[in-house]
């Protein structure tokens, strides 16, 4: 299969790109640099152009088997109402000019596989969230929300969409784990605010193989969860990390005024969170190499 990627130098994208590669599909990555491209495998090509602005770009975009839009300014910075904007952007227009591509499309049958985030839910406490839950109305909900809308779209020029409401991703060179582990390595780890709260994640090759199994499972359309089927809150999270790597965690909470004197409104994420549930895939026989986080954490740092 021919595969578009949107975001693929990034965190996520570089190790699903690589992934479909190995596997044997052809996947043309766009960057706006290619100076310092990943390196990598065969079967990988740049396309050196700007997602968020019109080009001859769309045209090679609307000429695969399947397109996969994970581009996205990162969400992990203090918001400040540039920010915003910036985040806001960088997901919208991207995702408008790919919809505008394939409506130029001749041939009609095509994947669009868009990303969101389980954001879309905003913060509902300890309620179990799956995909036939409404959005919240904070930032990240309004947000993942105009994103999906604006995917959606696709379906009109005959597009088959998936909505990808991914979680905290699990990788081993980037993401969550980057941030955590060196403090937990200098026994600096410790829960966040309550503890209580929610932490919806995903192994990265997990990630990679939902991918997988939605590209050939055509029948699956729409917003589908991507998280582990065991969501944990964060104390767990500080404990389990905390056992795997052998390193002793803060016996002290960090303090939520701190984080939000620190982080402002964007603390939230770290504060809230969701407990999302993969129900479609477990619903469509999807199988979780690594369903709970102590087995994922062991086979990332252990």
């Amino acid at each position: 299969m021919r595969i578009f990627l949107t975001g693929g130098s990034g965190f996520i994208g570089s190790f699903l790109t690589s992934a479909l590669a190995t596997r044997g599909h052809e996947v043309t990555v766009i960057s706006r640099n290619l100076k310092k491209p990943p390196p990598f495998p065969p079967r990988v090509y740049v396309l050196e152009a700007d997602p968020t602005k019109p080009g001859a770009w769309q045209k090679i975009a609307a000429d695969h088997d399947a397109i996969i839009n994970l581009a996205g300014l990162s969400i992990f910075n203090r918001w400040t109402e540039k920010v915003k904007k910036e985040i806001f952007d960088s997901r919208i227009l991207t995702t408008k000019n790919l919809v505008e591509a394939l409506s130029q499309r001749q041939q009609k049958e095509i994947h669009f596989l868009s990303a969101s985030g389980v954001g879309y839910y905003g913060f509902q406490g300890d309620n179990f969230l799956d995909e036939n839950d409404g959005a919240g109305d904070d930032f990240l909900a309004r947000l993942a929300s105009a994103w999906e809308q604006t995917a959606v779209t696709a379906e009109k020029s005959g597009a088959r969409v998936v909505l990808c409401r991914i979680g905290i991703v699990l990788g081993r060179h980037g993401g969550a784990l980057a941030r955590l582990t060196p403090l937990f390595k200098c026994y600096l780890g410790a829960p966040l605010g309550s503890g209580k709260q929610w932490f919806s994640w995903i192994h990265e090759q997990d990630l990679t193989n939902i991918f997988l199994f939605l590209l050939e499972h055509p029948e699956m359309k729409g917003p589908v969860n991507f998280t582990a089927p065991y969501p944990v809150r964060n104390r767990e999270l500080t404990q389990t990390l905390s056992a795997v790597l052998r390193k002793p965690a803060f016996p002290f909470p960090v303090p939520e005024f701190l984080l939000r004197l620190t982080l402002g409104e964007s603390a939230d994420m770290i504060l809230k969170g969701q407990r999302a549930l993969p129900q479609k895939l477990l619903s469509n026989g999807f199988l979780f190499k690594f369903p709970t986080l102590s087995v994922a954490l062991q086979d990332l740092v252990g």
